[in-house]
């Protein structure tokens, strides 16, 4: 007698993947257009998805978590396998980008925060001196006056 085995399927509908992975179809069909993951049709040209498309999408979940754009993402899921699992080491080299992304933006953040401070109270915004407006003065390369808010200015640009 051959016993019943509860192997997991193969392919997973797009329902089924939203409610293992708590995200919406749409978002999955979202990641799609973007590259991020990918389908196949059945017979019936509906989508179906291998069973690594659920890493994928935790991948994705945890890197807008962080704050990673997902260009970056797609960037980075791009020198992986679409329906391969990640291994250790190409973890470990994702998660080293993002970190150097994240320690430049955190740094970035500091200094604004940082200069913010300095701000707080003084209500002129500056165009000679804000930190935040105006770092080091780099309005005065485009001209004299309220460059920002001519027109003209903005025009000669393009």
């Amino acid at each position: 007698m051959k016993k019943d085995r509860n192997y997991p399927k193969p392919v997973l509908t797009p329902g089924e993947v939203a409610k293992r992975s708590g995200v919406a179809v749409s978002a999955l069909h979202f990641y799609e257009t973007k590259g991020l993951i990918f389908s196949t049709r059945n017979g019936g040209n509906q989508r179906r998805y291998s069973r690594d498309v659920l890493r994928r999408v935790a991948i994705i979940k945890i890197a807008q978590r962080i704050g990673i754009p997902l260009a970056t993402v797609s960037d980075s899921l791009m020198h992986l396998p679409a329906n391969k699992r990640m291994s250790t080491q190409a973890w470990d080299a994702l998660t080293q980008h993002w970190r150097e992304e994240l320690d430049k933006r955190i740094e970035t953040l500091t200094r604004l925060r940082n200069d913010l401070d300095g701000c707080i109270g003084c209500g002129c915004l500056s165009m000679r001196d804000c930190p935040l407006r105006n770092p080091g003065d780099r309005l005065a390369q485009q001209g004299s006056g309220a460059v920002l808010l001519d027109p003209e200015q903005d025009e000669e640009k393009r």
